[in-house]
């Protein structure tokens, strides 16, 4: 997932609407978020989905 920048982990939890742990399980692999859950992320970055995640077809969780 991208890197913050300046936006600390719960400003963007508070941006997706979504817990500071659901955005450290995130971070960490042990979550995949649902599609709608990605989408935010990616509006609270101003990026894509694409650019916030990557996909590895070797596993089922985010990169």
């Amino acid at each position: 997932m991208f890197e913050h920048g300046e936006m600390t982990q719960q400003q963007l939890a508070d941006k997706a609407g979504v817990t500071r742990q659901t955005i450290i399980a995130i971070e960490a692999g042990k979550y995949a978020p649902s599609l709608p859950l990605a989408f935010r992320i990616a509006r609270a970055f101003n990026a894509t989905v694409e650019d916030v995640f990557t996909y590895n077809s070797d596993s089922a969780e985010p990169q």
